[in-house]
């Protein structure tokens, strides 16, 4: 299993008995506004930490790992990603440094953007971008890294329908040709079952209908 939670809650938000996410799969997480799904993602890669209860990532309690060291493996993306260069290539050198690794190329840079429908030079201001241009960037960006977790938080949500099934299809081949992982949360249900070899409601584990 990639993921494994036990007997996991987080303050008055979520109860998870028992979850268990499979490797090298398409698991999208649904459920009511304000049901934890994104505090779930959150918990994968320790930004956030359960109040109780033990979370396993491929058989090794999230505690024992290093949590920077996790995050250049289970990377996650949010619905407002953040740039950080001023520049397309730039955004992605810098981002290449802070995971100390050594930047790809412009050409690799600038097709890898093409794939996600970004058709745009390596010399373009990000601040220049609308938001869903922000959003492929920052998934080409992602895809470059090959991190083997991608945790996406409506990732695709400034897209329209088409070009977001376009983007939903490149990212899951992309994933499957690195042998990844993909956990991702979407208020589609098209999209989610679509795409996804499993579904999971997280409205069962949340404790916000008690309040």
């Amino acid at each position: 299993m990639l993921f494994t939670l036990e007997n996991v809650t987080y303050r008055h938000i979520l109860h998870i008995p028992t979850l268990h996410i499979e490797k090298n799969k398409m698991t999208c997480l649904i459920g009511e506004s304000g049901s934890g799904k994104s505090t779930l993602l959150k918990l994968f890669n320790k930004m956030l930490s359960p109040t109780s209860g033990t979370i396993l990532y491929n058989g090794e309690p999230l505690t024992d790992i290093d949590a920077v060291q996790l995050r250049r493996n289970v990377s996650m993306l949010s619905q407002t990603p953040v740039m950080f260069g001023e520049t397309i290539t730039e955004d992605i050198e810098i981002c290449f440094s802070f995971h100390e690794k050594e930047p790809p190329s412009i050409p690799s840079i600038e097709e890898m953007c093409r794939q996600f429908y970004l058709h745009k030079s390596g010399d373009t201001k990000t601040d220049t971008l609308s938001g869903g241009e922000k959003q492929r960037l920052a998934l080409a960006r992602m895809m470059l890294l090959q991190p083997n977790v991608f945790l996406l938080d409506e990732a695709t949500s400034a897209l329209d329908e088409k070009l977001e099934k376009q983007v939903m299809t490149t990212l899951v081949e992309q994933v499957k040709k690195l042998h990844a992982s993909l956990i991702y949360v979407t208020h589609s249900l098209e999209i989610a079952h679509h795409f996804s070899d499993t579904v999971i409601d997280v409205t069962p584990y949340s404790l916000a209908k008690e309040r």
